[in-house]
Protein backbone atom coordinates (compact mmCIF):
# COMPACT_ATOMS: atom_id res chain seq x y z
CA UNK A 1 0.00 0.00 0.00
CA UNK A 2 0.79 3.57 -0.51
CA UNK A 3 1.20 3.71 3.42
CA UNK A 4 4.19 0.97 3.56
CA UNK A 5 6.29 2.73 0.74
CA UNK A 6 6.01 6.14 2.21
CA UNK A 7 7.13 4.34 4.98
CA UNK A 8 10.24 2.11 3.03
CA UNK A 9 11.10 5.72 1.64
CA UNK A 10 12.48 7.18 4.40
CA UNK A 11 14.59 4.09 5.93
CA UNK A 12 16.85 6.77 8.50
CA UNK A 13 13.41 7.99 9.58
CA UNK A 14 12.34 5.23 11.77
CA UNK A 15 8.91 4.87 13.29
CA UNK A 16 7.62 3.99 16.26
CA UNK A 17 5.09 0.89 16.63
CA UNK A 18 2.35 3.20 17.77
CA UNK A 19 -1.07 3.92 16.51
CA UNK A 20 0.18 4.59 12.95
CA UNK A 21 0.62 1.02 12.93
CA UNK A 22 -2.65 -0.62 13.73
CA UNK A 23 -4.93 2.72 12.22
CA UNK A 24 -5.96 1.64 8.86
CA UNK A 25 -5.54 3.68 5.66
CA UNK A 26 -8.51 5.09 3.37
CA UNK A 27 -10.69 5.16 6.03
CA UNK A 28 -10.63 8.64 7.22
CA UNK A 29 -12.90 11.84 6.45
CA UNK A 30 -11.13 14.83 8.24
CA UNK A 31 -10.53 17.43 5.99
CA UNK A 32 -6.95 19.38 6.48
CA UNK A 33 -9.25 22.49 7.64
CA UNK A 34 -10.21 20.32 10.60
CA UNK A 35 -7.09 19.64 11.87
CA UNK A 36 -4.78 22.74 10.99
CA UNK A 37 -3.41 25.31 13.77
CA UNK A 38 -3.88 28.56 11.88
CA UNK A 39 -3.30 31.95 13.76
CA UNK A 40 -2.22 35.12 12.15
CA UNK A 41 0.62 38.46 12.81
CA UNK A 42 -1.05 41.70 11.58
CA UNK A 43 1.28 40.54 7.63
CA UNK A 44 0.93 36.87 7.65
CA UNK A 45 -1.21 33.58 8.46
CA UNK A 46 0.42 30.53 9.81
CA UNK A 47 -0.80 27.17 9.32
CA UNK A 48 0.47 24.07 10.92
CA UNK A 49 0.02 20.83 9.88
CA UNK A 50 1.20 17.58 11.60
CA UNK A 51 2.62 15.02 9.29
CA UNK A 52 2.47 12.57 11.83
CA UNK A 53 0.87 8.84 10.28
CA UNK A 54 -1.82 8.85 13.52
CA UNK A 55 -3.00 12.23 12.68
CA UNK A 56 -3.16 12.08 8.57
CA UNK A 57 -4.23 8.62 8.47
CA UNK A 58 -7.68 10.48 9.71
CA UNK A 59 -7.80 12.59 7.23
CA UNK A 60 -9.86 11.91 4.11
CA UNK A 61 -7.99 9.22 1.09
CA UNK A 62 -7.27 11.73 -1.05
CA UNK A 63 -5.82 14.09 1.15
CA UNK A 64 -3.69 11.43 3.21
CA UNK A 65 -2.25 10.00 -0.38
CA UNK A 66 -1.29 13.50 -1.30
CA UNK A 67 0.53 13.96 1.99
CA UNK A 68 1.82 10.60 1.53
CA UNK A 69 3.12 11.69 -1.86
CA UNK A 70 4.43 14.51 -0.90
CA UNK A 71 6.51 13.09 1.72
CA UNK A 72 7.38 10.11 -0.26
CA UNK A 73 8.98 12.59 -2.71
CA UNK A 74 10.49 14.58 -0.71
CA UNK A 75 12.11 11.51 1.56
CA UNK A 76 15.47 11.80 0.41
CA UNK A 77 15.42 15.50 1.68
CA UNK A 78 13.83 15.01 5.00
CA UNK A 79 16.30 12.07 5.70
CA UNK A 80 19.37 14.27 4.74
CA UNK A 81 18.28 17.38 7.30
CA UNK A 82 17.56 14.64 10.02
CA UNK A 83 20.85 13.59 9.01
CA UNK A 84 22.37 16.63 9.76
CA UNK A 85 20.71 17.89 12.47
CA UNK A 86 21.88 14.21 14.33
CA UNK A 87 18.06 13.37 14.78
CA UNK A 88 17.14 9.61 14.05
CA UNK A 89 13.28 10.08 14.22
CA UNK A 90 12.16 13.75 13.38
CA UNK A 91 8.50 14.81 14.11
CA UNK A 92 7.61 16.34 10.70
CA UNK A 93 5.31 19.24 10.44
CA UNK A 94 4.04 21.42 7.54
CA UNK A 95 4.33 25.15 7.80
CA UNK A 96 2.29 27.46 5.30
CA UNK A 97 3.21 31.30 5.69
CA UNK A 98 0.48 33.29 3.62
CA UNK A 99 0.80 36.53 2.52
CA UNK A 100 -1.60 39.21 3.90
CA UNK A 101 0.05 42.30 2.51
CA UNK A 102 2.52 43.13 0.01
CA UNK A 103 5.83 42.50 0.82
CA UNK A 104 4.65 40.12 3.96
CA UNK A 105 7.97 38.88 5.83
CA UNK A 106 8.59 35.60 7.45
CA UNK A 107 11.03 34.21 9.46
CA UNK A 108 10.87 30.52 9.30
CA UNK A 109 13.01 29.50 12.67
CA UNK A 110 11.06 31.51 14.59
CA UNK A 111 8.22 28.76 14.60
CA UNK A 112 8.08 26.60 17.95
CA UNK A 113 5.98 24.08 19.51
CA UNK A 114 5.75 23.24 23.30
CA UNK A 115 4.62 19.69 24.34
CA UNK A 116 4.49 18.42 27.27
CA UNK A 117 6.12 21.02 28.91
CA UNK A 118 8.98 21.66 26.07
CA UNK A 119 10.04 24.19 24.12
CA UNK A 120 11.16 22.52 20.71
CA UNK A 121 12.43 24.45 17.86
CA UNK A 122 13.21 23.27 13.92
CA UNK A 123 16.25 21.44 13.50
CA UNK A 124 15.62 21.31 9.88
CA UNK A 125 13.30 22.75 7.29
CA UNK A 126 12.88 21.10 3.88
CA UNK A 127 11.40 24.03 1.74
CA UNK A 128 8.64 23.25 -1.06
CA UNK A 129 7.89 26.71 -2.45
CA UNK A 130 10.84 28.02 -4.46
CA UNK A 131 9.72 31.37 -2.93
CA UNK A 132 11.07 30.26 0.98
CA UNK A 133 14.57 31.59 0.70
CA UNK A 134 13.16 35.23 -0.12
CA UNK A 135 11.68 35.27 3.27
CA UNK A 136 8.94 37.78 1.90
CA UNK A 137 5.66 36.91 0.40
CA UNK A 138 2.93 39.21 -1.69
CA UNK A 139 -0.30 39.22 -0.63
CA UNK A 140 -2.12 36.13 -1.11
CA UNK A 141 1.06 34.12 -1.73
CA UNK A 142 2.54 30.91 0.06
CA UNK A 143 5.62 29.52 1.14
CA UNK A 144 5.07 26.07 2.28
CA UNK A 145 7.89 23.61 4.01
CA UNK A 146 8.25 20.23 5.94
CA UNK A 147 10.07 20.83 9.59
CA UNK A 148 11.73 18.89 11.40
CA UNK A 149 11.55 18.71 15.48
CA UNK A 150 13.52 16.47 18.08
CA UNK A 151 11.14 13.55 18.74
CA UNK A 152 9.22 13.93 21.74
CA UNK A 153 6.05 16.29 20.39
CA UNK A 154 2.85 14.30 21.46
CA UNK A 155 0.05 14.65 19.05
CA UNK A 156 -2.07 12.72 21.38
CA UNK A 157 -2.47 15.54 23.81
CA UNK A 158 -2.58 19.48 24.12
CA UNK A 159 0.00 21.60 22.49
CA UNK A 160 1.32 25.22 21.47
CA UNK A 161 2.37 26.56 18.80
CA UNK A 162 4.09 30.27 18.67
CA UNK A 163 5.71 32.83 16.38
CA UNK A 164 7.23 36.10 17.43
CA UNK A 165 5.61 36.11 20.91
CA UNK A 166 2.21 34.97 19.16
CA UNK A 167 1.01 31.54 20.69
CA UNK A 168 -1.57 29.11 19.81
CA UNK A 169 -3.10 25.98 21.61
CA UNK A 170 -5.95 25.07 19.33
CA UNK A 171 -4.47 21.67 18.71
CA UNK A 172 -6.18 21.08 22.22
CA UNK A 173 -9.49 21.72 20.94
CA UNK A 174 -9.01 18.70 17.90
CA UNK A 175 -8.36 16.30 20.39
CA UNK A 176 -11.69 14.94 20.43
CA UNK A 177 -12.37 15.34 17.35
CA UNK A 178 -9.38 12.99 16.36
CA UNK A 179 -10.59 10.59 19.27
CA UNK A 180 -14.00 10.79 17.58
CA UNK A 181 -12.89 9.75 14.03
CA UNK A 182 -10.11 7.42 15.15
CA UNK A 183 -13.04 5.71 16.41
CA UNK A 184 -15.07 5.76 13.53
CA UNK A 185 -11.92 4.85 10.82
CA UNK A 186 -11.58 1.65 13.26
CA UNK A 187 -15.43 0.77 13.07
CA UNK A 188 -15.54 1.53 9.23
CA UNK A 189 -12.31 -0.80 8.76
CA UNK A 190 -13.99 -3.46 11.01
CA UNK A 191 -17.02 -3.53 8.74
CA UNK A 192 -15.24 -4.45 5.40
CA UNK A 193 -14.24 -8.02 4.58
CA UNK A 194 -10.94 -9.76 4.76
CA UNK A 195 -9.41 -10.82 2.01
Amino acid sequence: MLGAALLSSLPTLQRSASAQDTLPVGYGTLKRDDIVVRFATDQLEIQVLPLAEQVIRLLAPDTYRSLAQLLKTKGRAVADAAQRAGVDRPTLVMVTFFGLLPQARFSPEDVNVTSRGRLFRPVGIVPLSPRWSSYQLDAHEQAVAIYLFEEGISFHEGMTVSYQGLSNDSWTGVLPTLDRERARVMARASLQPRP
